[in-house]
């Protein structure tokens, strides 16, 4: 049985079946994206514009964690467009990058 991953929303939360490995993959992809927030933001003026993170998993649920660093003005600001769905429900939503990260590591921390 895999252990639940609770993603704490700005209204609510959504908990899904979500394998460890699966979540080391969206740690190393959010690492990614805030090196992008980062050179998108440093000295005040913009850089070059930087790809979008568009990260996804096929499971039992299938879920997708979508951000445009070019659009944000810190990492502290961003926010992640989240989709889990199967083939019952569909749930879109906004979440706060930072809130993202700390519910990735304290699941990671649980399952270690």
């Amino acid at each position: 049985m895999t252990q639940p991953l609770t993603l704490n929303l700005v209204e609510g939360s959504l908990s899904i079946a979500f394998p460890v490995e699966a979540a080391q993959a969206l740690k190393a992809e959010i690492a990614l994206l805030l090196e992008r927030l980062k050179v998108t933001t440093t000295g005040g003026a913009r850089k070059a514009p930087q790809p979008s993170m568009e990260y996804r998993y096929m499971g039992d649920v299938f879920l997708e964690v979508f951000c445009n660093p070019n659009i944000w003005p810190t990492p502290f600001a961003a926010k992640v467009l989240i989709t889990a769905r199967d083939e019952r429900i569909r749930i879109t939503t906004e979440a706060e990058l930072t809130r993202l990260v700390e519910d990735l590591n304290q699941y990671l921390e649980t399952v270690a």
